[in-house]
């Protein structure tokens, strides 16, 4: 399986440039030194790094490779993508100029878009606030993202859009199914100073006769990605496969880049499992049949989940389940559906959500025609399953 890497701090240099000459003599300045308006900032960007493993790390720590079982073979890998979250390398940059003025309202913008390690622009002294967002880029060209950032100028806000899919799980709050929503990593700072007096800068560049000042901010993720997996015991090719679509429901719609808190609307976020026979449960050596997948989602609704470091500070009201479309060996296909409600509010920043199926307790269904029932299973416990057939 692919090593995870882990968001380290994207480092901001903001360079003065000087009007006049400088001259040296006794460590004086002579004349004084003026810096004109119109300063250059230059935005380094190091290496993005980022770690499931140190993401997904939970008050009582956490070994997700061994809850595990689906795997992420070469077939995943181009059907779906990286199991883990890809290093972005071109980003979004919104600076704010409030003048003179601290946690001043934002009543202009300037845009950018910073390609490569390296970005230079111009700054009048004064107070900025600065958000950074990876830019998205699709290989299609296509993105399940809008922005909202002319609503109000103090914020942007992504959301995921409506897809053409219907919720495979009827219930009335997710008639509709959404899109998932891209990778998207965020940083956001207050009243960054440009000053006129060079004594409060970091360092001198001779080269280019730059005053140099430095400001960290730290890039962290607001989607948060769940495995998915459902593993069938005694199943004996009574199942047979999926028909690749799935959704779990109650995840945020949207979420605010510059706080990273997920909006209050829940949906129900659409993702596609596979299914694999006879994958291997480490902890026991059962084999078994998976149905997996990866869903990214905005995490739990009106949650900032990268800031939340216990399970017992999710505030979350909403129910969730997961749905999954079977295939029998029959050749008829009937939904399941599982509430994974637990798992999600302990699995606040993402990670593995396991069902356990004993298929000795499912019904064979006989109805043709596609999704001939609805059922709501509990978790495996070596008991009989309550499922109601619809």
């Amino acid at each position: 399986m692919k090593k995870f890497t882990r968001l380290t701090s994207l480092a901001i240099i903001v360079a003065a440039a000087i009007a006049a000459l400088v001259s040296v003599t006794s460590c004086e300045r002579v004349p004084p030194l003026h810096l004109h308006r119109g300063l250059h900032m230059r935005i380094p960007l190091p290496l993005v790094q980022l770690n499931l493993h140190l993401f997904w790390s939970y008050e009582l720590g956490y070994d997700w490779e061994s809850e595990w079982t689906y795997g992420w073979d070469e077939v995943d890998q181009d059907l779906f993508g990286n199991i883990g979250y890809t290093e972005p390398n071109v980003f979004d940059l919104r600076r704010y100029y409030t003048g003179m003025l601290t946690n001043a309202l934002h009543t202009t913008k300037d845009e950018f878009i910073v390609n490569g390690r390296q970005f230079i622009t111009e700054y009048d002294f004064g107070y900025y606030d600065m958000l950074v967002y990876n830019h998205i880029i699709t290989p299609d060209n296509i993105q399940s993202l809008w922005f909202d950032e002319e609503t109000t100028l103090d914020s942007v806000m992504a959301f995921t859009n409506m897809c053409l899919m219907p919720s495979s799980y009827h219930a009335p709050e997710y008639p509709r199914s959404f899109y998932q929503p891209e990778e998207m990593f965020a940083a956001y700072e207050r009243n960054m100073y440009i000053s006129d007096n060079p004594d409060d800068y970091d360092g001198y560049d001779p080269v280019t006769n730059t005053y140099i000042k430095y400001m960290n901010m730290t890039l962290t993720p607001v989607t948060y990605i769940y495995l998915t997996q459902v593993r069938l015991h005694h199943n004996n090719g009574r199942i047979a496969g999926v028909d690749g679509n799935a959704n779990l429901s109650g995840m945020a719609k949207g979420v605010t880049l510059n706080s990273g808190l997920a909006n209050k609307e829940a949906v129900a976020v659409y993702y596609n499992v596979r299914f694999k026979q006879d994958c291997v449960i480490k902890q026991t050596g059962e084999h078994v049949d998976v149905a997996g997948g990866r869903c990214l989602t905005f995490g739990i609704t009106n949650q900032n989940s990268s800031r939340t470091s216990r399970a017992e500070d999710v505030q979350d009201n909403k129910r969730h389940y997961m749905d999954v479309n079977f295939q029998f060996s029959n050749g008829n296909d009937s939904t399941f559906v599982f509430d994974v409600t637990d798992q999600v509010r302990k699995r606040y920043k993402g990670g593995v959500i396991t069902i356990d199926l004993d298929v000795d307790t499912i019904k064979i269904p006989s109805r043709t025609g596609g999704s001939g029932f609805d059922a709501v299973v509990k978790p495996f416990d070596e008991e009989t399953h309550e499922i109601e057939f619809k």
